[in-house]
């Protein structure tokens, strides 16, 4: 599991193309959205460069949380 903060992340639109940007990348990821906390979660076979990738082609600067 990965966690991203994803700062201009702000409301159901935000979520959805996040979530549609990774699992596009990979259909058999779990991806879970916090709207308040401003942060994704991804349980996902890829790397994190690849998920921060998907992130960023979505319109959405991120950084790993640990």
């Amino acid at each position: 599991m990965i966690r991203f903060s994803v700062p201009d992340m702000n409301c159901g639109h935000c979520t959805a193309s996040i979530e549609k940007a990774i699992v596009t990348i990979d259909p058999h990821a779990t991806v879970t959205c916090d709207l308040t906390a401003r942060s994704v979660e991804v349980d996902s076979a890829l790397d994190e460069s690849a998920l921060k990738a998907a992130i960023l082609d979505a319109g959405y600067g991120s950084e790993r949380q640990t």
